[in-house]
């Protein structure tokens, strides 16, 4: 076995020098030809040449453009995200009450009338009443919770035993300050039509986005399974 992956080493080896050999053989005979053929020769060189300059320039700023539109894209997520945070800090500095007034506030500041907040214990889920400027019955279920928190399926049970059964919601909306959602209490959000609002929508709601362009969102960026239920 040995002697064999000599003789394949050597063979190799022999093998290489004869290409070596030949290519510069090859490379030789084509500079004495172009050399004797300059005249004829030299401007279709030069015009491939060019050809392979503009080309390669061209490349080179086509992947230039692409590298600094990525660039900004992510600058411009990460300010985005930046100034959701930025406005984000108080609402984490709110008390639980002070965050469903809030809410509540902010549902006016879109459009909503007969907005009432409960603010106490023993709501069965409606910490927010009121109607969208369409008129459909809106119930709002505020959690308070710390930044790096999710809201479990348990959570969300409860909103969806209450929402509609209880309050005869058109519109259910879940509100965090948490990071996320389950994957369970995200599946049942988007089983029975409630509006689930992760940390990051409700800083763009807070950033000025409207509520009904967050209504047809649910968590992780995908619309209600189905339409509400008429009352």
């Amino acid at each position: 076995m040995a002697a064999q992956r000599k003789r394949r080493r050597r063979r190799s080896k022999r093998q290489r020098r004869q290409l070596m050999q030949g290519g510069a053989l090859v490379g030789a005979v084509l500079l004495v030809l172009l050399l004797l053929n300059r005249d004829t020769v030299w401007p279709y060189l030069a015009g491939g040449g060019g050809l392979v300059l503009l080309g390669g320039g061209g490349w080179w700023l086509w992947r230039a453009h692409r590298r600094e539109r990525a660039g900004d894209a992510a600058w411009r997520a990460a300010e985005e995200h930046r100034a959701r945070e930025l406005s984000m800090a108080a609402v984490d500095a709110m008390s639980w009450q002070e965050f469903e007034t809030y809410v509540a506030q902010l549902c006016v500041r879109d459009g909503c009338t007969e907005v009432l907040v409960s603010g106490r214990t023993g709501d069965l889920g409606a910490d927010v009443v009121g109607l969208l400027p369409d008129g459909k019955r809106l119930v709002v279920q505020c959690k308070h919770y710390a930044p790096e928190r999710s809201v479990g399926s348990g959570d969300m049970q409860k909103f969806v035993g209450t929402a509609r059964p209880e309050h005869r919601a058109d519109v259910a909306l879940y509100v965090t300050t948490g990071r996320a959602f389950t994957r369970d209490a995200q599946g049942l959000a988007l089983r029975n039509d409630i509006v689930a609002i992760h940390r990051d929508l409700l800083g763009s709601w807070v950033k000025g986005a409207t509520l009904q362009s967050l209504i047809p969102l649910n968590g992780s960026g995908g619309g209600t399974a189905r339409r509400p239920r008429k009352p």
